[in-house]
């Protein structure tokens, strides 16, 4: 464990091996360094007592639109306004043409999104 920290979340509830249990949080240059106990003291700490600590936003409605119209939306610009927005995970809506309903339309949803965001800048 580090002997300081950027920001301690204390007295939070975590998801920790598929049960909700409280610990605290220790994060140093943006990264999550600590989760449990942290006895330390620090210059910056938030207490979440009460709270239930999440690592982004879980959106389940989403509406990529892609493939069949994505005119008003494509996994592009979809994917990008969710990370701007702090989502990390999505639940997308099978509202397109064809509809995402079956392994092989989702195998080519997965294709469609491969490699997308590796020489894009947010």
């Amino acid at each position: 464990m580090s002997s300081s920290f950027d920001l301690i979340i204390k007295n939070g509830k975590c998801f920790i091996d598929g049960q909700l249990k409280k610990a605290d949080i220790g994060i140093s240059n943006g990264t999550v360094k600590s989760i449990g106990n942290i006895e330390i003291s620090n210059q910056k700490i938030l207490d979440a007592t009460n709270l239930i600590i999440l690592p982004g936003i879980i959106d389940t409605q989403v509406h990529f639109r892609e493939p069949g119209s994505t005119d008003v939306e494509d996994l592009e610009s979809g994917s990008k306004a969710a990370v701007m927005g702090g989502v990390t995970s999505v639940f997308e809506m099978p509202n397109t043409n064809p509809p995402t309903t079956n392994f092989e339309e989702f195998d080519k949803k997965i294709k469609l999104g491969q490699g997308m965001f590796c020489n894009h800048a947010f």
